[in-house]
């Protein structure tokens, strides 16, 4: 299938004991087997958003016809968060922000994140945050809570990164996707049943599912598979695989 392909989920930031590498050579490789046109990447796995940033800055500039930079704050150091918002997305590599509420331990519409919401929303940011509802327990990132958060800010586009992961999450991603006009669901999940994209594409529309893989924690190749062989006519899959995301982050990859 001849489409543009944006992986709307990427990690970099090495962490040996996660199997996270810094080798944008290995990256390219898979995704030029997988039909993967550009990658998003975040680094979340450092002390200060700062760090984490410039990880990714450095990563991007390697290959930045392939990458674009994915920017992450936390609210547990708000004054650090704040300043980085200003700093990074003045830098035209960075395109979205990626939130990681487990790491806060408070869910994702606790109050502490209010300030970062408030200047995405004046900025028209893209926003994609973990989203988990595998069980009971797990609730920081379940999908029902960006609910309301979407309508409290509706300048921020939501991108519910794992749909929520189980099929538990996933029926409440697509409620929230109903809900909200600014919620995209994001495919990759190491839980996903028979069907699942399917699941997402009937139920938040064939324009607000986009594709990731979590490269390299999961690989590009497996889940473009899920995408090509789902049961899906080939305008809806090249909507999934790529073109929704060009139009969400409105960049160019015609070249």
């Amino acid at each position: 299938m001849n489409t543009p392909v944006v992986d709307m989920h990427s990690h970099v930031g090495r962490q040996t004991h996660f199997r996270m590498h810094d080798a944008p050579e290995r990256y390219v490789r898979i995704m030029d087997q997988a039909g993967v046109d550009v990658a998003p990447v975040s680094c979340i796995f450092f002390e200060t958003a700062r760090r984490c940033n410039d990880a990714v800055a450095r990563f991007v500039a390697l290959n930045p016809d392939r990458f674009f930079g994915v920017a992450h704050v936390t609210p547990r150091y708000l004054d650090e968060a704040m300043s980085e918002l200003e700093r990074v997305f003045k830098l035209p590599e960075f395109k979205m922000l990626k939130l990681y509420p487990d790491y806060l331990g408070a869910p994702i519409d606790d109050p502490s994140y209010f300030p970062i919401f408030e200047w995405c929303d004046e900025n028209r940011i893209v926003v994609k945050s973990h989203s988990s509802f595998n069980d009971e327990g797990d609730i920081l990132t379940a999908p029902i809570r960006f609910i309301k958060l979407a309508e409290s800010y509706p300048n921020i586009r939501w991108v519910l990164g794992h749909s929520g992961n189980a099929m538990p999450g996933q029926i409440q991603a697509v409620e929230a996707a109903q809900s909200s006009r600014n919620i995209w669901l994001e495919t990759c999940t190491s839980h996903g049943e028979h069907g699942t994209i399917e699941f997402l594409v009937e139920g938040a529309g064939a324009d607000r599912v986009l594709y990731g893989s979590d490269m390299p924690l999961m690989d590009a190749r497996t889940l473009v598979g899920r995408i090509t062989t789902a049961d899906l006519d080939d305008e809806t899959k090249r909507r999934v695989l790529g073109l929704n995301a060009i139009e969400l982050l409105d960049i160019d990859i015609s070249s």
